[in-house]
């Protein structure tokens, strides 16, 4: 009956809120993830890709991208659903500053498709969002990173931790900064709980990869706190060499 009720209800929301493509934002039909001219331009991250941080390799020979060729970083290894580019850009951005949370159910879903055998063989006991600042998480109304979190752990069964992690300092938008900027301005950017020893293996989600920054930061502490192992998800990520 629940069910019935649930699937009645989204049918009448669907007539006065019709679901849309997330990467045009054109009407598409109820239970569609994408319309299909998106489907055949937006490029989903394919082999090959660096083994570390998951951005897609124009050199199949290579295993690593230039980045993590030359530094290290503070997760496993990672992986991303999209390249980030053209339409995904702006999904993205409608995704975090206009609403569109409903996109996370077609992000979340092809997340899955890619990679729900990898997070399966990880097997982690928690998914874990990259906060926002609560000042900008209020003005916004709402963590990106956590609700395309809570379509993967909903999936999996995975319980999606938004306690673990808090981020003390109100930063500046990393896309505005270089890589050495970057570091600089997360630097003691995040603090962790106490309780967060009693896991051994999580799984961190945030929307973008850029130069990895950010998840190392994050990473980082949750190693210091004690975490054994962190592998990183992120919806998009940039190209690699």
């Amino acid at each position: 009956m629940k069910l019935f009720l649930k699937n009645k209800i989204r049918i009448l929301l669907s007539m006065f809120f019709p679901d849309r493509c997330p990467f045009c934002d054109e009407v598409i039909g109820m239970g569609s993830l994408c319309c299909g001219d998106c489907a055949g331009k937006i490029q989903l991250v394919s082999q090959p890709f660096c083994c570390k941080c998951g951005q897609p390799l124009t050199d199949a020979r290579g295993e690593y991208c230039m980045d993590c060729s030359r530094k290290r970083h503070a997760y496993v290894s990672g992986r991303a659903v999209y390249v980030y580019q053209g339409q995904v850009k702006a999904s993205l951005y409608r995704f975090k500053y206009a609403s569109r949370k409903e996109y996370a159910a077609c992000y979340g879903y092809q997340a899955l498709e890619l990679y729900g055998g990898w997070i399966r063989n990880i097997a982690p006991e928690a998914i874990i969002p990259v906060p926002l600042h609560p000042v900008r998480q209020r003005k916004r109304g709402y963590n990106q990173a956590e609700v395309f979190a809570r379509v993967l752990g909903e999936a999996l069964h995975i319980p999606v931790r938004c306690d673990l992690v808090r981020r003390s300092v109100n930063t500046c938008p990393q896309k505005e900064l270089n890589d050495t900027e970057r570091k600089k301005n997360l630097k003691k950017a995040f603090t962790i709980a106490e309780n967060i020893v009693q896991l051994s293996r999580v799984l961190l989600v945030d929307d973008i990869y850029t130069t990895g920054s950010t998840v190392d930061a994050v990473s980082a502490q949750l190693t210091a706190g004690g975490i054994q192992q962190v592998y990183v998800l992120c919806i998009s990520i940039g190209r690699g060499y």
